[in-house]
């Protein structure tokens, strides 16, 4: 890693990528292993508005769960390696539908897997990230704002607040729901508001997780448990999880600023005695639920991926692990275009910037879709939808068959 803060002059890229969180980084690390084994080494530049550390928004306290096929991915790219140790694996996973008789389990050994994924914490996971970016060639801007951008035939310039000024062939916007790049590009986006408010926090019971991940469903919404590391203050007894869950935006707010006994009481009401008693919660962030996506998330000479692209409910899990395919389609296309073209590649071609688009349409529907409908069916009270889907769910637990297909998507494999 080049780390960079002043030019007089434009400098010039073959790739410029806006944001280096998880999505960001990744691709930076990856576009780095592919330069090494090219003949002419890939100029790539990575622009982040903040130090990776707790305080940055894309590397905060939140949890996410890393399925198995992004594992793969990850290791393929060299990645995973350095964040294994980080990592709680979900061996198990519960899913069940608060006050009906529907559950099932998704368990990893009858698949002949160790685990169904892993869970890393994001603010361990960015340090990392970072560091590995210091073994590479790739110019680092960081802190560093994009403040003007101007699209020209051959690429684009950009404007950042310490002064330097970068010209790229491929413009790669990573850098999250607010989108800078496509606030600048005035590119439209679709959203569904599904009027809820989802309250993130680590909490610790009272007993050992045992690698189960939990998905319940409850009136309000879904409420996810994700297997934590434990950690020197929680007394070996006792485990952690991540806590994502699904309320209105009233009772969201109410339960965000209760007193710890009252939010806990709350939670073990909606949840139940499962994983023993709440003993204890950590701070406590919420932010509304909606559904975000760009109709089509390429621009002339830019591409958009992770959140900057579409922006998940966390049901299932599937925000990470969606954002990261997007990435490694731009990768497969860069590398087997330069197979076929040769040094002489621009990087920011329309035949690039197209096969990304259509590498990534078929998986993106129907995640999109798949999501939307879990929401909408598992949020509804609704008697006819309430006896589908618990059947569905019981079906899952009698006819085991059943349960590969629906574990393989949950696993990332497209």
């Amino acid at each position: 890693m080049t780390s960079v803060q002043h030019s007089t002059q434009p400098q010039s890229v073959d790739i410029a990528i806006v944001g280096g969180a998880m999505a960001g980084a990744t691709l930076a690390l990856g576009l780095a292993k592919l330069s090494a084994s090219l003949t002419r080494p890939l100029r790539i530049a990575l622009i982040e508005a903040h130090v990776a550390d707790s305080h940055h928004p894309g590397f905060d306290a939140r949890s996410i769960a890393i399925a198995h096929g992004s594992i793969f991915e990850l290791s393929r790219l060299g990645i995973w390696p350095q964040l294994k140790h980080l990592g709680t694996p979900i061996e198990n996973i519960h899913v069940s539908d608060r006050g009906h008789f529907g559950m099932t389990e998704l368990n990893a050994k009858p698949l002949g897997l160790d685990a169904l994924g892993q869970v890393v914490e994001l603010a361990k996971v960015g340090s990392v990230l970072f560091a590995e970016l210091a073994k590479t060639s790739v110019q680092v801007y960081c802190p560093a704002k994009v403040t003007d951008l101007q699209t020209q035939q051959d690429g684009h310039l950009l404007s950042l607040d310490n002064g330097t000024q970068l010209h790229c062939q491929l413009l790669v916007a990573a850098d999250g729901a607010n989108s800078v790049v496509r606030q600048h590009l005035q590119q439209p986006t679709e959203q569904v508001d599904f009027e809820q408010t989802a309250i993130v926090a680590n909490v610790t019971t009272d007993k050992p997780h045992q690698y189960w991940a939990y998905e319940r469903f409850t009136q309000t919404g879904p409420l996810a448990l994700l297997p934590m590391q434990s950690v020197v203050s929680v007394p070996t007894a006792q485990s952690r999880f991540s806590l994502v869950w699904a309320l209105p935006p009233a009772q969201a707010e109410q339960l965000k600023q209760a007193d710890k006994a009252t939010f806990l009481a709350a939670l073990q009401q909606a949840f139940g005695n499962r994983v023993g008693q709440f003993v204890d919660v950590g701070q406590r962030v919420s932010y509304p639920l909606t559904l975000s996506y760009m109709p089509r998330p390429i621009y002339h000479r830019c591409v958009f991926v992770g959140n900057a692209a579409q922006t998940l409910h966390p049901i299932a899990g599937q925000g990470f692990n969606l954002g990261l395919r997007d990435v490694v389609g731009l990768l497969d296309v860069i590398e087997k275009t330069y197979a076929a073209t040769g040094s002489e590649l621009d990087l920011g071609s329309s035949d690039i910037v197209h096969q990304y688009l259509a590498s990534r349409q078929t998986d993106r529907d129907s995640t999109l879709r798949n999501i939307e409908f879990l929401v909408r069916g598992f949020s509804n009270q609704y008697w006819p939808l309430v006896a589908g889907r618990n059947l569905g769910l019981r079906l899952l637990s009698w006819l085991p068959p059943l349960k590969r297909p629906v574990a393989q998507t949950a696993m990332g494999w497209r």
